[in-house]
């Protein structure tokens, strides 16, 4: 079966630019916090509910929540403002300590040991570490600025 060469010639500029962003700069701000404020309240409720193994619910388990969502959408927030201006290897290892101890907290309330928690950690925060380096390796040119 015959298929047609593509053809050879220059291309033209409009043929690499971007698609439009559809959206407005509002939208992507109230996208930022919903996203964050999500996370926050998945990450309290899981939080609370390895709290609390299973047992009833309680006041300070339902404040364990409502804290643990809080810091994590306040600390998401302030990374994902942060981490873009950094360098690529800052960058990766910001978010790979964010994930690490975000784990490792969460691991921690399931009554495991300090250490098996830690290592959870580590171990989380290594392989974030190793994924987003290699992401951000392979989408910025030599100078540090992103590929888009």
């Amino acid at each position: 079966m015959a298929h047609a060469a593509p053809a050879s010639g220059p291309r033209t500029p409009s043929a690499r630019t971007r698609t439009p962003d559809v959206f407005s700069e509002r939208t992507h701000r109230i996208a930022s916090w919903a996203t964050a404020s999500a996370l926050g309240l998945v990450y309290g409720y899981w939080v609370a509910a390895n709290n609390r193994s299973g047992g009833p619910i309680t006041g300070w388990n339902i404040l364990l929540g409502f804290v643990s969502a809080l810091v994590f959408a306040a600390l998401w927030t302030g990374i994902h403002a942060l981490a873009p201006q950094m360098r690529r290897e800052l960058h990766a290892l910001l978010w790979a300590s964010f994930a690490g101890c975000a784990m490792g907290f969460l691991y921690g309330q399931t009554d495991a040991s300090v250490l098996r928690s830690a290592g959870m950690g580590l171990a989380i925060g290594a392989a974030t570490f190793a994924v987003l380096f290699f992401r951000y390796y392979t989408h910025e040119d030599a100078a540090g600025h992103r590929i888009r």
